[in-house]
């Protein structure tokens, strides 16, 4: 698995990630919503560890220097 994301991709999913899982995390009505934004956040956080994107690799985009 080649790395497809830059540092500053990687710093910024890390603190999204981080965001979205801490008790400040934006909380809604729904609770399909909240599961679905810990889901994503808990998957943000991997690609920032990882440094590889599939959403990136399914559309070939590449910001690694």
């Amino acid at each position: 698995m080649k790395q497809n994301l830059g540092t500053l991709d990687r710093i910024f999913r890390f603190v999204l990630g981080v965001w979205w899982l801490s008790p400040l995390a934006p909380a809604y009505s729904v609770s399909w919503v909240n599961w679905a934004v810990f889901v994503v956040g808990w998957i943000v956080l991997a690609e920032s560890f990882l440094g590889w994107c599939w959403v990136q690799k399914l559309l070939q985009i590449g910001n690694k220097n």
